[in-house]
């Protein structure tokens, strides 16, 4: 016989509601009474129609149901559905519901369905009154873009948002995520992260310990420990950009990015990194480092540039390039350094020192032997200077040209030989006594000198040689300075520290922080325990667990 409408009725009191709450309403095939086996309880079985329960906006269908109408509690069981409107399907092999109390729980086979979401589980607490569900036992959530999975998992149904903790992991076509804690919400598919996180797609992983991701864009931003893998690069900053579609990353402040596969290390405190075409523009302090054998080349600018796969990559700096060796440094207005030719050239007012002697040209490039990683020679180009000062530092040894060839050996510079229309002045000196003999001042076509631990040693002149040697006191001053002369000396570079010379101490941009993680009540906090307490049927399956809050699991499984 179908009991349509089977209303029990019980007067308890309250001493946490405010007044009785409503009845449940049922319908059912068949009814059945067993005082023995259960006591206070209603038996009711599907024949035909699945058993229905209804209570204040839930509704439960199942094949058999225990129903205490004393305590307005219902145990489900077989292919359990629970809705609530049309915004919650819960459906589970078994399942508890508390009318008195507003609170459900359901076990094996959990599936819960909102409008943007699923989520599978073991086992799910169903808060009414709150409007959360709760799972601590793992769970996995699936939307048109995620599969979420959690060992701990909880669910704001007005906020539409879950936070998830221990073992989180996120996967979608473009990226894997992984994360300590995420809040995640569903309309957006925003993502924010917290603790130790990855995200991961095939070519680069992201690591940081705060950051931000959408799921839908394919783009997030770290600002705490973050750092991003390539194949061969490492970029490190205080923020990190990063959007998987287009293969692009930007950082800002303190930025370091390492080219693994070269042994370089660029810094500065903005960038912008392009995967697809191979390439790194950094400023706002730049600072280059190349390992040369036993030794570092520093090179820093207001801008460099670093393009190329990583056997052809060029790098470029622009506006007022420094450059410092142990053994040699320069200055120019730009510079490029081709990995491929082993050839830096180096642009407009360029000048090089090394071992007290001083290069200026209209162009400078400097060669490096590719077998050995070695410098090799240098070219000056176009009113080639060459000028050392003179040994007690009286005037100034001079040499200038066309065009300079400068050659290396063990990385000091051993020979120059100087072309076209060559003049040179040079104060000639006793070696013993250092009494000056004379200044030798000489035109030709071509010059060669030779050095020795970066002193001229010997000057050979060659072709239409004109020159005159003049005893002390008998040339002019004016006369003892080629033409064109500019000593730069006080500007040379000594150190690491004096590349930056000059320049007003940089100031970080402010970074905008995410907010910290939510401190939410506990799910199963103080007010909630009492409430639960107060009316916990004896006949429930749960009444012996242990209802801990969230924080004291995670705590408690850490230790």
């Amino acid at each position: 016989m179908k009991l349509l409408s089977l209303i029990f009725t019980v007067a308890v009191a309250s001493s946490i509601f405010a007044q009785e709450p409503k009845l449940i309403d049922v319908e059912s095939d068949r009814l059945e009474i067993d005082e023995k086996n259960f006591p206070g309880a209603t038996l009711l079985s599907k024949v035909d129609n699945q058993v229905y329960l209804r209570h204040e906006g839930i509704e439960i269908w199942c094949d058999q149901a225990v129903h205490y109408g004393k305590d307005r509690f219902v145990k489900a069981f077989g292919n359990v559905k629970m809705n609530q409107g049309d915004t919650i399907i819960m459906k589970s092999n078994y399942a508890e519901y508390n009318g008195k109390t507003d609170f459900a729980f359901a076990s094996t086979n959990v599936f819960l369905e909102t409008p943007e979401n699923t989520l599978t589980t073991d086992t799910l607490f169903y808060d009414k009154l709150r409007q959360q569900a709760y799972y601590r036992s793992g769970g996995t959530v699936k939307d048109s873009t995620n599969t979420l999975k959690s060992k701990i998992g909880r669910y704001y149904m007005n906020l539409k948002k879950y936070i998830f903790q221990k073992e989180v992991t996120i996967v979608n076509p473009e990226n894997t995520v992984d994360s300590e804690r995420l809040d995640y919400y569903t309309e957006t598919g925003d993502a924010y992260l917290y603790g130790k996180s990855t995200v991961k797609s095939p070519e680069s992983t992201m690591y940081f310990e705060r950051g931000f991701y959408d799921t839908k864009k394919a783009i997030g931003y770290a600002i705490k420990n973050a750092r991003i893998d390539y194949d061969n690069r490492q970029v490190f900053g205080d923020s990190i950009f990063y959007d998987s579609n287009n293969s692009f990353a930007s950082a800002t402040n303190n930025i370091r990015v390492l080219d693994t596969a070269n042994e370089s290390l660029i810094k500065g405190h903005y960038a912008e990194v392009f995967k697809a075409k191979d390439s790194v523009f950094i400023t706002k302090h730049a600072l280059a480092i190349t390992k040369q054998e036993n030794d570092s080349i520093f090179i820093h600018s207001d801008t460099i540039m670093v393009t190329g796969i990583p056997s052809k990559r060029l790098l470029r700096g622009f506006n007022d390039v420094r450059i410092f060796k142990s053994d040699m440094s320069g200055k120019c207005d730009s510079i490029a350094v081709d990995q491929i030719t082993g050839y830096t050239k180096m642009f407009k007012e360029p000048i090089l020192w090394t071992g007290g002697n001083q290069m200026t040209g209209d162009t400078i490039q400097l060669i490096s032997n590719m077998k050995t990683n070695k410098l090799d020679s240098l070219k000056v180009y176009e009113n080639s200077f060459l000028v050392q000062q003179d040994t007690l530092r009286e005037g100034f040894n001079q040499v200038k040209g066309a065009i300079l060839y400068g050659k290396f050996k063990d990385q000091k510079l051993h020979q120059v030989d100087i072309d076209k229309n060559t003049e040179t002045i040079y104060f000639q000196r006793d070696d013993a006594t250092l009494d000056l003999i004379g200044i030798n001042k000489v035109i030709c076509s071509k010059i060669k000198i030779l050095f020795e631990e970066q002193d001229i040693t010997d000057i050979y002149y060659y072709k239409n040689v004109e020159g005159t040697l003049y005893r002390e006191g008998s040339l002019p001053k004016d006369e003892q300075v080629l033409r064109g002369l500019n000593w730069r000396g006080d500007e040379e570079i000594l150190s690491k520290k004096d590349l930056f010379k000059g320049e007003k101490p940089f100031k970080l941009a402010k970074i905008q922080g995410l907010p910290q993680p939510t401190e939410e009540k506990e799910f199963f906090d103080e007010e909630t325990l009492k409430r639960i307490e107060a009316y916990r049927s004896d006949n429930s399956r749960y009444k012996d667990v242990k209802l801990e809050s969230s924080t004291k699991e995670k705590e408690n499984s850490d230790k």
